[in-house]
């Protein structure tokens, strides 16, 4: 089954010449299923490239997609224009009183901040706390992650001695039963990482609310989640592109920052090994198969 996204969105063109089946809303309305409704907040400045990675995991699945793409209102990004926002995002006033299947909150490079001084601080915790009423299920992603796990539970960041950057292996966290957000991902996997801060893995453990699903040896706890996988919380990015990494290096060397090569990125040869894209299928799968049999036809 299909995406559904506006045609005019420039995931659209890239997503059909990688064959991916969308579709825009007037042929959607002729389907006749239940689409399932997603909802991603999108803290990236790079919005377009964010929004297209997202939805290529998104569409990786036989449910029909609806997408909606939401802004911050009280801080405006100033690396995408002013129209494509208005055209294609739309503020947290204009869907306050919807519900979602699932919902997608990214990161944003805003670690080096404190929160209260994170200019939409407030206007994301009412958004956080819209969540829990009206989402099935939320991700949170890396810089989002770390919010949420701060605004629900208190559980604060670490600053790190150097950038986490690079790919990791990660594996299943072992002291847990099978759980539906991992099924069919192997025991030992791995996911890419971008971040100056981290949260301890003792912090989740001693939290009776929270479980982790899966942990890495170089990059903690990576994937946790509440009991009832309303909450998910996703330290590092399954979604990046294969150059992804290489971009955001290149763009630190520009800026004269001291970086190393993002670790276990390039084979010996210097090619990318681009390693984490299947298990980034599965999990969102599965994310996307449990959010559509919780939540009820009449959402």
């Amino acid at each position: 089954m299909p995406i559904v996204i506006d045609r005019n969105l420039p995931a659209y063109s890239v997503l059909s010449a990688e064959r991916i089946f969308v579709m825009d809303s007037a042929r959607a309305v002729s389907q006749d299923i239940r689409p399932i409704e997603i909802a991603i907040l999108n803290l990236m400045p790079t919005k377009k490239e964010t929004e297209t990675q997202f939805m290529r995991l998104l569409s990786n699945s036989p449910l029909q997609v609806n997408i909606t793409l939401i802004h911050t209102e009280s801080y405006r990004s100033k690396n995408t224009e002013a129209v494509y926002l208005e055209r294609f995002y739309r503020p947290f006033e204009q869907i306050k009183d919807r519900k979602f299947d699932g919902m997608i909150v990214t990161g944003a490079p805003i670690e080096e901040l404190d929160y209260a001084s994170v200019a939409y601080w407030e206007e994301l915790t009412k958004l956080f706390d819209f969540t829990k009423r009206n989402v099935t299920s939320t991700i949170f992603i890396c810089w989002g992650a770390m919010a949420a796990l701060y605004h629900f539970y208190r559980i604060p960041k670490h600053a790190l001695p150097q950038k986490l950057f690079g790919v990791f292996t990660h594996r299943k966290y072992p002291y847990n039963s099978p759980d539906p957000l991992m099924r069919g991902i192997s025991d030992e996997f791995c996911m890419c990482h971008s971040r100056h801060s981290a949260i301890r893995t003792a912090d989740i453990t001693r939290n009776d609310a929270l479980k982790i699903l899966a942990d890495s040896r170089r990059a903690g706890a990576s994937v946790i989640c509440s009991h009832d996988h309303s909450q998910v919380f996703v330290l590092g990015h399954m979604e990046y592109d294969r150059e992804t990494l290489l971009r955001e290096y290149e763009r630190d060397l520009a800026k004269g920052l001291c970086i190393g090569k993002p670790f276990g990125y390039f084979s010996k040869n210097g090619q990318i090994k681009m390693n984490w894209t299947s298990t980034a299928n599965l999990f969102y799968n599965n994310w996307l198969n449990f959010v559509y049999q919780t939540t009820p036809y009449r959402i």
